[in-house]
Order: C-alpha cells, then structure tokens, then sequence
C-alpha cells in the first residue's frame, strides 16, 4: 500500500500526464472542434463521408454519437436486438415515442425464427412482421434521422443499406380548448392546439372536399419544423400558391422557434410596416370558411395560430360573431365594432384638435373641451396615458388570474381617480382615452389594434406640432399608406381601393347566406361560385 506522499506524487504525475495528453490533442476530439456543419447533411457527409445507410450496425452507431448526441442525450434511445438471427436497431426518441405501439410490434418480432425470414429481409420485415398502417422505406440518413427528431422510429438491419421507418409518434399536447381571443356567444368551442396534425384534422373534419391539399414543408436548417400549406385545389389561384410555396422553399435560415411570426417575417416581409399583412386565427371554422372563399392558409407546427392570407384591413376588422346571428343582428355588431375601430385610431386626435381650435366645434359640439386646465400640459397628459394604458395591458398578461380583479381596482381608483383630483389629469382626456382603448380591444385582430395605436400617437403628435394642417397631412399619409401596402401582391384596402361597389356593400351589410352567390373577386379564384347554376327543369314527355 502507497504512503499518502507516494499517492500524491502518483497523482501529479497523472495530472501531468492528462495535461500532456491534453496538449497534444485527441484525433477525434480535434475532428469534433473543427467540425462547422451548418446543417444535418454536411454533419453526416463530414462524419462518414456520405449521406447513405451504413450498412453495419456499428458503423450506424459510430455515427448518430457524433450527429445525433447518441449516448449523451437521455432521450435519445438505439435499441439493439435480434429477431430471427437478424440483427437490428430500433432508433427513437423517447419523449415522442408511443409505447404501446412500439410494444406490439416488438412483440411481434420476437417470435421470428430465421426460417420465416426469406432472402429479402427488409420486405419481409416490411410487409409481414410489422402490423403497422403507416410504414415506408428510406435510404438516406438524414433524412430519417429528421424524421426520428419529429416523432418517428426507424428501424436499422444489419447488411442492409435501406431502413424502415414508422409513424409511432405521440406529442404531449392540450386539449382544443376555445381561443381566448376570438371567442363567440354562439358557435363552436374548439381552437387550435400546438399540434399540426390534430389542428389539420379539426379543418379537415369541417370541408371534406377531396380538392382539400395540404402540402408539408420543412423550414430551418436546425429545427426542420413542419409548415403545411393549405388550398383548396380547384378553387384557389395556383399563381399565389406557387408564389407562397416557393417562399416557403427558398427560406435559408437556421430555424423558426417562434413559429409563425418568424415565417410571417421570411415570407411576406413589410419591414417596418406597423399593419400586419397576414391574419391570424385560431379558430377552425373561421379557417374553413376562408379556404372556401379561396385563400391560402400556412400551418406552422407547435403554433396554435395559422396564418391566412392574402388580407385586407377589411377583413382584419371582421370576427367570427357577426355570422353567428342573424344578418341585421350581424350588420349592427359591425358597425359597432367599425365605430370602435374608428374611434381607437382618431377621437383622441379630433378631441386635441377641437379643444386647440375652439371656433372648429358646430353649435351642438359646444360642450367638447375641458372645464377647467390641468397642472401638465394636454400632450403630456395623453402620452402619460397611453403609456400608462400599455403598462396596464402588460401587466395584465403577466399578472395570475386571481390577481387581475385587484389590478384592475389599483388602475382605476388609486391611479386614475387620485390623478384626476390631484389636478394632474383632466377629466376628459381619461375619459376618451378609456373609449379609445375600447375600441382597440375591440379590434378583432390583436395586430391590427396595436398598429391603429401607433398611427393614434402620430396623429396626436401631428396635431400637436401643426393643428388642422398636421391632421389633414397625417390622415392622407395613413390612407397612402394602407394604399400601397401589398397583402402578396393584393390591395391591401379592397374593396374601397379599387372600389367594388357589390363588395363593399357586403362588408358594410353582412349578407344572408343564400344572397352571397360569388366568392370574392380578390382571390382571383378559378371557380367563382358558391352555388351551382340553377338548372332548368326538363319537360316531362
């Protein structure tokens, strides 16, 4: 046995030894500091030199260690067995794999001698053995490795250079509870999950039209998440589906973690454009109803919320309710949602500018104005306001739903109503900036009400600076600005710009059913109508 000193020499040699070793570098860890793979291609061409199925085992595994964290990542499982004197390996992901399935075809193979495996032994597994519907072959790596990161098991023979893949996927996921944003009095009460596959199941289930396509891309060279397109064929303008899917295609980014709104931004652009050009929803019925019209809609995976597109401003400022009741019913909640929306972009603007200029204000208006003048000036009190009104919305969104009614009470009574008898705030300028912000809740898309709040503050500041002049410039620069946008090479205010007088009527009057016989001419839609041509009844001989 050593003497403490003769281990402590014996331990510093060891050190001295390992930080030699470390020095002159390890061959393989020297290959892996050197690797740069941009994407899971390059990283298995610079490993094995090639992008094909090894055909030993060994050499499959030797791989994935390096591309695919085999070994130091928990969940990542490659699961060696023999079944009939065949050697194979099951590749998974463990969070993503379905037991039970996995399970029974397991159990399946077990009973395998090597007299019922024929010459074949990848059909034979195929088409006998694996008493599983969605099966298929593969014969590139990385492309069944990205296939096992979304879900799916592959299995690995050995002497064979093709690989079985199956659809054994299980993804944690909620149910399809109504959206908190787009609710309804009267309607349907299913939204939109994280899920792609069972939010294009909830649309499917309500247009079983076969002409239904749903084509699947993957965007991201690091995150190959699934983005699904879906038209109508025979319906839908090919022209703006090629457009999009090509978009889609030539997006060369590493990844969209955040989903929809990072392939809103690759695919359409607009820049610093505040008004959204796409519109979200999470309401399968309202996506059906637009397929039907002749739209394009994107799925992005793990999004709870598609986009659709091409849009108008018209159409942001529509909302599932409207066609919930009956059409008079229905035309009164527009105009009251329009009159809101109105509001929220220019009562605060008008307000300033008649209290600037009083001789502006008609007889019966007379009462506009505030009674008595505040300690800060009218600019300041509503830039105070609105930001106090963001905060509020923040705080909202980050505060737990027990705590929201107590928020709620500490906005109103401590902030506002002491402000307003301090003298600091006048009574006014509160009371229309909370009708203001009314009417940007009330906008049905949460984008298009912040954006109407952005061109609110430049208007205000426009008044400010140059009276009725600022606001006559900066209401023609906003009317110019929604002109030129381009919602995918489509106005972006139609009908009002190019006018269309039949359909501008149905966005001011929302139409009974059976009177709304042409889908919208702004789809640029192959079928226009929505019913057939009435056929003559033929005489009876």
């Amino acid at each position: 046995m050593k003497q403490p000193e003769e281990k402590g020499k014996s331990a510093g040699k060891n050190a001295a030894g390992g930080a030699e070793a470390k020095k002159e570098g390890d061959p393989l860890q020297k290959k892996r500091d050197a690797e740069r793979s941009d994407s899971l291609e390059q990283s298995i061409i610079y490993w094995q030199g090639n992008d094909n199925i090894p055909a030993k085992l060994e050499d499959t595994k030797n791989t994935l260690v390096e591309v695919m964290g085999l070994n130091s990542s928990f969940d990542v499982v490659f699961r060696e067995m023999t079944f009939g004197g065949q050697k194979a390996a099951l590749l998974c992901i463990s969070g993503f794999a379905k037991d039970i399935i996995i399970d029974e075809i397991l159990k399946r193979l077990t009973y395998l001698t090597p007299e019922n495996i024929s010459a074949d032994v990848l059909a034979s597994f195929m088409g006998e053995y694996i008493p599983h519907i969605q099966v298929e072959k593969g014969d590139v790596l990385s492309e069944s490795i990205t296939k096992v990161l979304s879900g799916m098991s592959v299995f690995f023979l050995e002497g064979e250079t093709e690989v079985i893949i199956m659809d054994t996927r299980s993804y944690p996921s909620r149910n399809p509870d109504e959206p908190s944003i787009e609710r309804v009095v009267r309607g349907a009460r299913d939204g939109f999950t994280e899920t792609l596959l069972s939010n294009i199941a909830l649309v499917r289930r309500r247009v079983r039209d076969p002409g239904l396509k749903n084509e699947l891309h993957q965007v991201g060279r690091r995150t190959r998440t699934d983005v699904c397109v879906a038209y109508i064929d025979d319906i839908v303008d090919k022209t703006q589906v090629k457009a999009v899917t090509d978009k889609i295609k030539n997006v060369n980014i590493d990844g969209i973690p955040l989903a929809d709104k990072q392939l809103e931004e690759a695919i359409v652009g607009g820049g610093w454009n505040p008004y959204p050009l796409v519109r979200y929803s999470e309401r399968p019925d309202a996506v059906a109803s637009h397929l039907l019209e002749g739209r394009v809609v994107v799925f992005v995976d793990t999004s709870p919320s598609v986009m659709i597109l091409p849009t108008t401003f018209f159409d942001l400022c529509q909302h599932a309710e409207e066609n919930r009741q009956t059409p008079f019913m229905g035309t009164y909640l527009r105009w009251v949602r329009f009159i809101g929306i109105f509001a929220s972009m220019f009562l605060l603007p008008l307000w300033m500018l008649l209290v600037i200029h009083p001789e502006l204000k008609p007889p019966m208006l007379d009462f506009i104005g505030p009674q008595k003048m505040a300690k800060i000036p009218l600019l300041a009190q509503f830039l105070i306001v609105e930001l106090g009104v963001d905060l509020l919305r923040m705080a909202a969104v980050h505060t737990p739903s027990p705590l929201g009614s107590a928020m709620g009470l500490i906005a109103a009574i401590l902030v506002g109503d002491i402000a307003v008898k301090s003298g600091f705030f006048v009574n006014e300028v509160v009371l229309y900036m909370a009708v203001a912000s009314i009417g940007m809740f009330a906008t049905p898309s949460y984008e298009l009400g912040l954006a109407n709040r952005t061109v609110r503050l430049a208007l205000l500041l426009a008044v400010a600076a140059f009276q009725v002049q600022g606001f006559m410039i900066g209401t023609t620069l906003l009317i110019i600005l929604l002109t030129i946008n381009r919602s995918y090479n489509s106005s972006y205010m139609w009908p009002f710009i190019p006018f269309n007088a039949k359909a501008m009527g149905e966005i001011i009057i929302r139409q009974p059913v059976l009177s709304s016989k042409t889908r919208p001419s702004f789809n640029k839609t192959r079928d226009n109508t929505r019913m057939p041509p009435v056929q003559e009844k033929k005489n009876k001989s």
